[in-house]
């Protein structure tokens, strides 16, 4: 019977170990599909910001927002005390919530509102952008479960300015900074709610990879909530933010408590794209 145990436990340990790698490669394949799909971030072809008053749109060039799809003349964006609104030919005009589903086709494209700050824009997405055209795959280091780590969660809320690509800066708030160890020594990472209804924990840093082979600006985390002090960091699913894939995107950038002095040889590596 002792070694039936043994034997069992054995066959538990094994299925275990061979699990984890299918787990990050099944991740690898979900995050890529998500990233190819119509409406990825691969899609997002263009980028245009709004200024007070009428903006026209629509495939001519005699447009200030010109697209490469859907009638000469589509329509008009009216960015007026801080509201949009869209009025397209043969249909009311109507209001666009910003970062929301809401959107106005032109053609093949839709076009979303985005607010930065006190900047309004206008986000076209395309199915046949080059980006999802050229897309050529995603390198990443070897899964390693030892890069899987648990972390123990120091709690302590506090508010802290999250600066983006445009120069902008936020504030987001942080319940508290993740302790963990690589290699022997330990480390901190502080997270964010990314909104203010989050049900996970946000983490964006920089490690001594990147800019070399890791994107230069850093790269995404995800955790869940901490479960009895702790929380599971898995570097395997670091990945690169938007930006890494189109030059469209308005990325948040690591705060200075989240560049590492060590390097993490997990997860993505940079895109060569851009």
């Amino acid at each position: 019977m002792i070694r039936v145990a043994i034997l069992s436990l054995a066959g538990i340990a094994l299925a275990m170990a061979a699990g984890y790698p299918d787990e990050i490669a099944q991740w690898r394949r979900q995050r890529e599909d998500r990233l190819k799909a119509e409406g990825g971030w691969l899609s997002v072809a263009g980028l245009f910001w709004l200024h007070e008053g009428v903006n026209p749109f629509g495939a001519a060039s005699t447009n200030e927002i010109v697209l490469p799809d859907g009638p000469a003349r589509a329509g008009v964006f009216t960015l007026k005390g801080g509201k949009v609104t869209v009025a397209a030919a043969g249909s009311e005009e109507r209001e666009l919530w910003p970062d929301s589903l809401d959107f106005a086709q032109a053609g093949r494209v839709k076009l979303y509102v985005i607010q930065r700050g006190d900047r309004f824009g206008i986000r076209e997405r395309d199915p046949e952008s080059e980006y999802r055209r050229d897309f050529h795959g995603i390198d990443y280091y070897p899964a390693e479960e030892a890069y899987r780590v648990t972390a123990r969660f120091v709690a302590g809320e506090k508010e802290i300015p999250i600066l983006n690509v445009l120069g902008q800066t936020e504030p987001l708030k942080s319940p508290g900074v993740a302790v963990f160890s690589v290699g022997g020594k330990e480390y901190r990472l502080r997270p964010v709610f990314e909104t203010p209804d989050a049900q996970e924990l946000f983490y964006i840093f920089k490690d001594a990879t990147s800019g070399r082979e890791t994107y230069g600006a850093g790269r995404f985390l995800y955790s869940a909530l901490p479960k009895d002090g702790t929380v599971v960091l898995d570097f395997n699913k670091a990945y690169n933010p938007p930006c890494a894939f189109t030059p469209y995107a308005t990325c948040p950038l690591p705060p200075a408590e989240n560049k590492l002095p060590v390097r993490i040889e997990a997860g993505e590596k940079k895109y060569g794209q851009h």
